[in-house]
């Protein structure tokens, strides 16, 4: 089989994948996803796709993340790992779309603007 690539987005961080058939090791900068992401939790995010469609040992998951934080990280390569998937086999589309696992959070920072210490907040005002 040949390997196949995607891209997942979120926030800042961009996640690049190429998936070939193998054991199941998902490795992240040439670490290991549980030293990559030491929180069980974000192990869980990341496999979520794999488990949906219980393929979680027939493949090997080779990474490249970089930018934003670890939550969001997490999110770009469940994104990125749930197209791949889909450009696999275009059947599980349906099934991965109804768990939310399709679509690309497009919620980004706002951004700061003039004359207020942040995006919303303002400065403390007093009438005396």
């Amino acid at each position: 089989m040949e390997v196949i690539n995607a891209l997942g987005r979120r926030k800042r961080a961009i996640a690049r994948i190429y998936v070939s058939e193998g054991t199941g090791k998902i490795t992240i900068n040439k670490r290991d996803l549980s030293v990559y992401f030491p929180s069980t939790i974000l192990q869980y995010v990341v496999k979520q796709p794999l488990a949906k469609l219980d393929v979680a040992e027939k493949f090997d998951i080779k990474v490249n993340l970089n930018g934003g934080g670890y939550t969001g990280q997490s999110q770009a390569l469940r994104l990125a790992i749930a197209r791949a998937l889909v450009k696999m086999n275009p059947e599980d589309k349906k099934e991965l779309r109804a768990e939310g696992f399709m679509t690309r959070d497009s919620r980004s920072v706002e951004r700061k603007k003039p004359g207020r210490p942040k995006a919303r907040k303002r400065f403390q005002f007093s009438k005396r």
